[in-house]
């Protein structure tokens, strides 16, 4: 297979709870901000906020784990 198997390969790197908490703090934060826009409550203002700053907040976890998963060989790093 093209993929190297029937399902394909499914690696998280080697940062893996880094993964899982920018993952978490997406749902979190889409859940949050989907409820504040569609729901009518009296709160929503905060919910949307808190949504957007939890969303925001994620990428922080996103880059992180994209930097620790960047493998580079040993001889480009001229040590």
């Amino acid at each position: 297979m093209l993929l190297g198997g029937p399902w394909g390969r499914c690696n998280p790197g080697r940062c893996a709870l880094l993964l899982l908490l920018a993952l978490l703090l997406d749902t979190l934060g889409l859940v949050l901000l989907l409820v504040g826009i569609f729901a009518s409550l009296d709160y929503w203002d905060f919910l949307v906020y808190t949504g957007s700053l939890t969303l925001a907040f994620s990428l922080l976890f996103w880059t992180t784990w994209y930097s620790f998963n960047i493998e580079l060989p040993l001889e480009k790093l001229d040590l």
